[in-house]
């Protein structure tokens, strides 16, 4: 199969993934908060990859890895999957899933921008069309907001949460080009566990109350968001890079909203969803450069 629709097959893969991780995330987080939800993911989805790192002997081949790789990949997680998903959790809970995933999906955007600048990759005039109707896309969603009265720290929260994912992007997309696909999600979300757990001490008597049910839905979730679908998306972009990768998988938001009006009961805005077409017709352009 051709590399190129190989690496968008698994982009879109990814996008599915988060979508349903989404979904998830939201059920789960009802009564508890998104620090304490993305400690209780981070460890389930570790605690995966080091049983599947034992049985196939990953462990070995990272040991030899040079601290410098180690250290930017840590640097990475942190962006990825504490500081990002905790701007993205807070969103959520402020704004719900249909008011939060179209701003948040401009991720792409900015992980163009960071590999032209530090990568080298060149950004084509389809591209920056595509990049101003995800512009403009923010622009329709929050007069939506302030028709609302959404909480602006929601807003804020919402936009923050792609910077640090496009940074976290930017360093995966180096990291590929020396550490294999597996070795390089598993090691991401170990790190991003270990740099969480300076939170324990405040969330750890919250974790220790999440019930069964709570913690069937949050696996479910990491399973999802950071097994299948980091593994999806790290390999995407070791195929096709991020400059294609994140775009393409920027496609979840259509699924995450979809879900969140017809599960969740989340009432439909009109704004929003123009918003929301704005953003991924940028998106597609994008995509298709």
């Amino acid at each position: 199969m051709n590399t190129l629709i190989l690496g968008v097959l698994a982009a879109i893969t990814s996008a599915f993934s988060w979508a349903a991780s989404t979904m998830l995330i939201k059920v789960g987080m009802r009564n508890k908060s998104p620090v304490a939800v993305n400690i209780f993911r981070l460890y389930a989805v570790s605690i995966m990859f080091a049983v599947i790192f034992l049985i196939n002997g990953t462990f070995s081949q990272i040991a030899v890895l040079p601290p410098e790789l180690l250290l930017v990949a840590f640097v990475s997680a942190q962006f990825g999957f504490v500081v990002g998903d905790y701007f993205y959790f807070n969103a959520l809970k402020l704004m719900g899933v249909s008011r939060t995933v179209p701003i948040t999906s401009t991720y792409p955007l900015w992980t163009i921008l960071w590999a032209s600048l530090f990568l080298g990759r060149k950004i084509s005039p389809q591209v920056i069309v595509g990049a101003i109707l995800v512009v403009v896309a923010i622009i329709v969603v929050r007069k939506a907001e302030e028709e609302e009265h959404i909480n602006l720290r929601g807003f804020v929260f919402a936009l923050l949460a792609p910077v640090s994912w496009s940074f976290a992007i930017l360093t995966m997309d180096w990291l590929t080009q020396s550490i294999d696909v597996l070795s390089l999600a598993g090691i991401r979300m170990v790190f991003a566990a270990i740099g969480i757990s300076l939170f324990l001490p405040r969330y750890g008597k919250e974790l220790r109350e999440i019930t069964q049910k709570e913690a069937i839905v949050l696996i479910g979730a990491a399973i999802s968001g950071l097994m299948l679908g980091q593994y999806f998306f790290v390999y995407s972009v070791n195929l096709v890079g991020s400059q294609i990768a994140a775009p393409v998988s920027a496609i979840n938001p259509i699924i995450a909203s979809a879900m969140a009006i017809l599960l969740l009961k989340e009432p439909p805005n009109k704004k929003i969803l123009e918003g929301l077409i704005l953003a991924v017709l940028g998106v597609i352009l994008i995509s298709t450069a």
